[in-house]
């Protein structure tokens, strides 16, 4: 469970937020500017809160003097425009992350691949990021955020960088992906279809404050 009860004071409002987000996907909806993807960086350990806590099954990440960095955090964060890495091959940019859980190269290239199959694009393991097309590029970012098991899982508009018809079918194909994880999954968007789509709870807000649930 991810408990995170924070104030942030924003350029046009603050974000003041007391929630709790169980195992399975949870869609943190919402117009564009009202503080979805600050809550998600401040989960992450991107942004610093003004005050609050953050804690992650009972691991408090954010509290008081307690700030955990966010390499340290087991978070992993998808971004929207996915930052893949250019000049490595899908491969390379899945297995790269797991460097520093001292895995062999061998064990890290086996985990990537393992990953890359079961998102359905095992056969790009050797293409770059610039030959992909735009649901590749976020299987591929979502690849490498699965592979070192994290123990939350944050998705800020996983698919706002697709033309509707492959945001349509890219949205369906890991709604599945998503609901099998027994981790927390938030899942960022201002698109009323994408709440509707995953069949799971739905928090709303704006201008930084809860204003519905479901």
């Amino acid at each position: 469970m991810i408990e995170v009860a924070v104030r942030k004071t924003l350029r046009e409002f603050v974000l003041d937020v007391d929630l709790r987000f169980e195992r399975g996907v949870t869609v943190l909806a919402g117009p564009s500017g009202s503080g979805k993807s600050t809550l998600l960086r401040i989960v992450a350990g991107l942004t610093r809160p003004d005050a609050g806590r953050v804690v992650l099954d009972g691991r408090p990440l954010q509290h008081d003097a307690t700030v955990v960095a966010a390499f340290r955090r087991e978070v992993a964060y998808v971004f929207q425009e996915y930052a893949l890495f250019p000049h490595l091959d899908v491969l390379g940019n899945v297995a790269y992350g797991l460097t520093a859980r001292g895995m062999s190269r061998q064990s890290r290239r086996a985990t990537a691949l393992a990953w890359l199959e079961r998102l359905g694009i095992g056969a790009l393991a050797r293409a770059r990021p610039s030959t992909l097309s735009g649901g590749e590029r976020q299987r591929v970012a979502l690849a490498r955020a699965l592979a070192w098991t994290p123990r939350a899982v944050l998705l800020d508009e996983p698919f706002a960088a697709l033309d509707e018809t492959t945001r349509a079918r890219v949205r369906d194909e890991l709604r599945a992906t998503l609901q099998s994880l027994d981790v927390p999954v938030v899942l960022v968007t201002h698109d009323e279809t994408d709440a509707a789509t995953f069949a799971a709870p739905v928090v709303r807000l704006e201008q930084g404050r809860v204003v519905g649930r479901r």
